[in-house]
């Protein structure tokens, strides 16, 4: 079950391969996240001391929160993968000029995961075609329809 997607990862890179990371959380956290108050558009993904931290992703406490804790929506959240994970993207990152972003947020068997994507950038004509391509399977998608009525 799909949180939040980050269209602009897409649009900004080509995804090379995918893994699912869970995310080091606090309750309130988690609350807001069930409520929908997450943004990970502007959010990416670092290699620190052999560890992966999500950085900028965006989490609004609820007004029900508490009130004598302090709450940062923006805080640096650790990254849960598999050792064997960690090292092949540290590899990738490193040697092959990758980038990590965050793509999607979502429940997975009732905890909270982040779907890391390994990416490469895009150039302006790569993103130029495929828009192109888009619109045009979003024309023949019309097209189709206008003739089956």
């Amino acid at each position: 079950m799909s949180i939040t997607v980050n269209k602009k990862a897409f649009h900004d890179y080509f995804i090379e391969e995918k893994f699912e990371a869970g995310i080091v959380l606090e309750g309130w956290e988690v609350k807001a996240i069930r409520a929908g108050r997450v943004n990970i558009k502007e959010a990416y993904v670092i290699i620190r001391s052999g560890e992966i931290f999500v950085i900028g992703m965006h989490i609004s406490p609820l007004a029900t929160a508490s009130t004598h804790d302090r709450h940062d929506p923006v805080r640096t959240r650790k990254l849960l993968l598999h050792e064997r994970e960690i090292m092949k993207l540290i590899g990738k990152v490193e040697r092959a000029g990758y980038a990590l972003t965050p793509l999607d947020l979502h429940f997975s068997r009732g905890r909270v995961k982040l779907e890391v994507g390994l990416a490469k950038g895009k150039k302006q004509y790569d993103k130029r075609a495929d828009q192109l391509e888009k619109d045009a399977r979003r024309e023949a998608e019309r097209a189709i329809k206008e003739r089956a009525r």
